[in-house]
């Protein structure tokens, strides 16, 4: 993921900062609790595309 991109990119609900998991290739927004999708290095930032964080996952936060 573009580290520029990144870096504008914000949680198209809460206009707050998303996070990157390189791992699972999603954008994390820990306020809305979301995880947002990357498909071929695309984030796909739609709420209808999101999955729910886990109650663990929300606890596990990076700080």
């Amino acid at each position: 993921m573009d580290k520029k991109l990144l870096a504008i990119l914000a949680c198209p609900i809460c206009k707050g900062k998303i996070h990157f998991d390189r791992e699972a290739q999603e954008l994390i927004c820990y306020a809305d609790a979301l995880a947002f999708p990357i498909r071929d290095e695309i984030p796909v930032m739609l709420e209808s595309e999101a999955r729910t964080l886990s109650a663990e996952e929300k606890e596990n936060r990076p700080r």
